[in-house]
Formats: structure tokens, C-alpha cells, sequence
């Protein structure tokens, strides 16, 4: 499994179709110096973010085929110093089971009882927990190193019936070997959380995520995460 694929889940991840109104408004224009305490905002959430659990639902859209496939789910995030955690569970049509510790990775298809296995270390272990921590209690001085960042304002976005104040910001990458063009965030600054997140491709493809129902926090039940192969998983 190659780091996009982890990317594409987490972040990757999805799309509007949970009654967001993320992007149906048009972002304010922000002011020049509005990035700099966006960013100082995340590095302040960073230092209190521990975990994070949220419902997920994840949108692939292949442009050759004009089709979109939307899956839906449940995932966690957890981070202790430096080091990130995160797991996902889907539902139809995939039944995948996401895990991503250690700098390890690894999906499991229930459909096929199969599990792929990435193991990344130094740069590519640094580039993968890049991705996972888009919005999730990163740092805004670690989004900086890693990113191109260009502020597009705020706008206000329904999660359920709340209203939440996000920033968006467009990004890309520093690194010339990624996959995406750009990736574009909705980040709520005061649970240092993304709201949505879109991956583009050079071929059109897009894959979108949206997170709702988000527990920050709180105590999570890895057992719930865990990989449970029928048998013996090839």
C-alpha cells in the first residue's frame, strides 16, 4: 500500500454529501499578515490536542469515468509528542479496516481477508505523518516546513446544527514526488481540527474527506479499531 493510500483515507480524504456547507460560500479574501496568526493558533492547539474521534465519510471521484464512490466510517487520531496514531473502520462497499502506527501501515480488505503492509521510516515516515496530521492537532510551524500555504479567509460552515468558523487554506506541497497538485483544508482553529479536506490530482481525480460528530479528548476504544481477520489473513 503506498503512502497516498493512507492519505487518501485520512485526509483523503471526501466529500459534501454529510449536509456541510463547506465551499458553497465563497471564501473571504484574508489579509497578508491573517496566515501568521493562523499559524500561531495551531501551534497553541497543537500543545493541547491529544486525540480526536469522528465520523467519516470519504468521496473518490475518477474524472477518465465521471463516477464518484463514497464510503463511510469512523476514525481516530492520537498523538504523543511527536508521534502520530490514527485507524479508521468502513463500512460498504470496501469494508476496510485502516491502521497507522509506528510508522507502519496497514489496510485490511475484509471482502478479500487480506492485509497490505507499508513501512516507512526517516523521510518517508516524516511525509506520511505529514499528511495524517492535516488539521489534527499538527503544528502550525510543522505545516509551514512542510507546505506551500495559501490563506483563502474564513467562512462559516454548518457541522450538524452548529455553526463553525473555519480558515481556508490551500496547499503545496515542498516535496516535487507527491501525488497531489494541491490539497485544500477547512480548519477549525479552535479545536485545532480539519472539517474537510480535498486531495487533487494531476488527472482530475479528486478524493475528499469530511469529519463530523468529532470527540476531542476523549478516552477512545482501540479494540473497536483493531484488525480482526476471518482466520488466518493472507
Amino acid at each position: 500500500m503506498r503512502p497516498r493510500v493512507l492519505a487518501g483515507v485520512v485526509a483523503s480524504a471526501l466529500f459534501l454529501a454529510t449536509g456541510y456547507g463547506v465551499g458553497r460560500a465563497t471564501a473571504a479574501q484574508a489579509k497578508p499578515d491573517r496566515l501568521k496568526t493562523v499559524l500561531a493558533q495551531m501551534d497553541a492547539g497543537s500543545k493541547t490536542f491529544h486525540s480526536a474521534e469522528a465520523s467519516i465519510q470519504k468521496q473518490q471521484f475518477e474524472k477518465i469515468v465521471n463516477d464518484t464512490t463514497t464510503e463511510s466510517g469512523t476514525t481516530y487520531f492520537l498523538r504523543s509528542g511527536n508521534s502520530i496514531q490514527m485507524g479508521a473502520k468502513f463500512g460498504p462497499p470496501s469494508e476496510q479496516t485502516v491502521e497507522y502506527k509506528n510508522g507502519v501501515g496497514r489496510l485490511y480488505s475484509a471482502g478479500t481477508n487480506h492485509i497490505d503492509t507499508i513501512s516507512a521510516s526517516g523521510t518517508n515516515k516524516a511525509r506520511a505523518d505529514t499528511f495524517l496530521t492535516l488539521g489534527f492537532g499538527g503544528s502550525g510551524s510543522d505545516l509551514d516546513k512542510a507546505w506551500e500555504i495559501t490563506d483563502q479567509g474564513p467562512e462559516k460552515v454548518k457541522d450538524g446544527n452548529t455553526v463553525v468558523e473555519v480558515e481556508k487554506l490551500d496547499l503545496v506541497s515542498k516535496e516535487t514526488s507527491t501525488s497531489f497538485t494541491h490539497i485544500t483544508i477547512w480548519l477549525d482553529l479552535a479545536r485545532d481540527v480539519t472539517l474537510k479536506q480535498v486531495f487533487f490530482q494531476p488527472s482530475g481525480d479528486t478524493n475528499t474527506v469530511i469529519y463530523s460528530n468529532i470527540r476531542l479528548n476523549q478516552p477512545i476504544d482501540l479494540n473497536a479499531f483493531a484488525i480482526k481477520c476471518k482466520g488466518k489473513c493472507s
